[in-house]
C-alpha cells in the first residue's frame, strides 16, 4: 500500500479512513471468539494446551502444577526506552488510518487512543518475558521452573497484538466468505512464530483461577469475569478467569521494578483490585510497597504458610488471535479463610463484572464441575488463556484440591 501525499488527501478520504477503522475495530470487539476460531487452522494442532485454543511450546507447561514459591524469576534489566518491536511497521499501515492532517497514525496504540479510546489505556512499564522453562532442572517435574524478565512497555503489546487482531477482522469484513490465509495477513506473517519470544517484545499477563474449596461439602467454586469492551483495550467481550492483568510494576518509579517483580505480589494486588474493588494506587510513586506491612497481603501470606491457601503455576501460552502471552496460575482457598477475607466481594469492577451462580445468593462464583469447565472451555466465548488455565486446573484437580 502506497500512501499519497498528505496535502492531496481530501477531508472525505480522511473521514472514510477513520470510519472504516472504527467499523473494523467494533467488529473485532464483537467477534473476537469467532475470529480466534477462524485463525485456528493457521497454527499446528500439537501446540495446543489441554485441548483448548491456547498455544504453547512443550517447555512452557510443567507436567504437574508447580507451587508458586518454586518458580524462579530472573531479572535482566535494560533501558526503558528499548525500541518497540521492529516488526510493527511491516504491513501495519493497513490498520493505521489517517489522522485529521492526512498523515497516517504512527502506531496502532495512537489510533486506538484517538478513535476508539477504552476507559483504561496507558503506556505503563511492564515486565517483558525473555525466556521460560517449566522444567529447567534434573529433578522431579516442575523442579527448576524458571522465568526470565526484562523491561517492556504496554504499548509494545497493543501495537502488535491488537494490530494483528484488527488485521484479521478487516480481512474478514472485506472477504467474509473466504477463509483467512497467511498471504492475506501481512502483519501476522511479519511477526512470524508466535511462540518465539525473541521475535517481539512479549509483555505477558497473569491470569489466575481462584478456587474456593469447601472440604466439608466436597465442592469448589470458581470465579470468572466478563470483560467489558468499552472499558478495556484488549480481549473485550470475552469471559476470563478473575483476576487477570498485565504483569507490571505498581507504578513508574524505578524502585518498583525489582520490588514488585514476583508472581505472588502481582497476584495479590490483582486479587485485591478485581475481587474487592480496591484502588490501584499503592502510593508507590513515593515509596516502594511495604508488602509485609499490607494487612491483606500479610493475611494471604500467613494462609499460605498455614496451608489454607495454596498457589500454583501451570505454565504459559499464547492467544491465536492477538498472540498475547499469559502466565497461568491458580489459587486454592479453603472456604472458611476465603469467606473471612472476601466478605466484600464485588459484583463488578473497572474491567467488567464477575459471574454469579444460578441461585444468585450470597455465594458468588460458579461450581467447579465438569459441566461448567466444558461450557467455558468449549462453548462460551472465553479468552484462550482463561480456557487453558481452566482446562489444566480440571486436569490437575486432584492435586489442586487435595494438596
Amino acid at each position: 500500500m502506497t500512501d499519497q501525499p498528505a496535502a492531496t488527501i481530501t477531508a472525505a478520504e480522511i473521514a472514510h479512513s477513520q470510519q472504516r477503522w472504527r467499523h473494523q475495530r467494533d467488529y473485532l470487539n464483537q467477534h473476537r471468539h469467532d475470529l480466534t476460531l477462524a485463525l485456528d487452522h493457521l497454527y499446528p494442532a500439537d501446540c495446543r494446551v489441554a485441548g483448548t485454543l491456547l498455544m504453547a511450546r512443550p517447555e512452557w507447561c510443567p507436567a504437574r502444577p508447580v507451587p508458586l514459591a518454586d518458580v524462579a524469576l530472573d531479572w535482566r534489566p535494560g533501558p526503558r526506552d528499548t525500541p518497540v518491536d521492529p516488526v510493527q511497521p511491516i504491513g501495519s499501515e493497513r490498520v493505521r488510518p489517517l489522522r485529521d492532517d492526512g498523515t497516517r497514525f504512527g502506531s496502532y496504540a495512537e489510533a486506538l487512543a484517538a478513535l476508539r479510546p477504552p476507559r483504561l489505556l496507558a503506556n505503563r512499564t511492564c515486565y517483558r518475558l525473555l525466556a521460560a522453562h517449566a522444567d529447567a532442572g534434573d529433578g522431579a517435574p516442575g523442579d527448576g521452573a524458571r522465568l526470565e524478565f526484562g523491561v517492556g512497555q504496554y504499548f509494545d503489546l497493543i501495537n502488535v497484538s491488537e494490530a494483528v487482531a484488527h488485521e484479521a477482522a478487516a480481512r474478514t469484513l472485506s472477504q467474509p466468505e473466504d477463509p483467512l490465509s497467511p498471504g492475506d495477513l501481512m502483519l501476522r506473517a511479519a511477526v512470524g512464530d508466535p511462540l518465539d519470544l525473541g521475535r517481539r517484545s512479549v509483555t505477558p499477563g497473569v491470569c489466575t483461577l481462584i478456587l474456593r474449596r469447601d472440604r466439608d461439602a466436597g465442592t469448589a467454586q470458581m470465579f470468572l469475569h466478563w470483560r467489558d469492551p468499552a472499558r478495556v483495550a484488549v480481549n473485550g467481550g470475552l469471559y476470563q478467569v478473575a483476576p487477570a492483568g498485565m504483569f507490571q510494576p505498581s507504578d513508574e518509579a524505578d524502585w518498583n521494578l525489582v520490588n514488585d517483580l514476583g508472581l505472588w505480589r502481582a497476584i495479590a494486588r490483582e486479587v485485591s483490585e478485581e475481587l474487592l474493588g480496591t484502588s490501584e494506587d499503592y502510593g508507590s510513586d513515593r515509596a516502594p510497597i511495604d508488602y509485609e506491612g499490607w494487612p491483606f497481603y500479610a493475611a494471604l501470606t500467613a494462609a499460605r504458610r498455614a496451608g489454607t491457601l495454596r498457589g500454583y503455576w501451570l505454565g504459559l501460552g499464547a492467544d491465536p488471535l492477538t498472540l498475547d502471552v499469559d502466565l497461568l496460575t491458580v489459587l486454592v482457598f479453603d472456604a472458611p479463610f476465603f469467606d473471612a477475607e472476601f466478605g466484600g466481594l464485588v459484583a463488578a469492577n473497572d474491567e467488567g463484572f464477575l459471574l454469579q451462580g444460578p441461585a444468585g445468593g450470597e455465594e458468588k462464583g460458579l461450581e467447579f464441575t465438569a459441566g461448567n469447565v466444558e461450557r467455558f472451555t468449549s462453548i462460551e466465548a472465553m479468552q484462550p488463556a482463561g480456557a487453558g488455565v481452566l482446562a489444566l486446573a480440571w486436569q490437575h484437580r486432584d492435586i489442586l484440591l487435595n494438596g
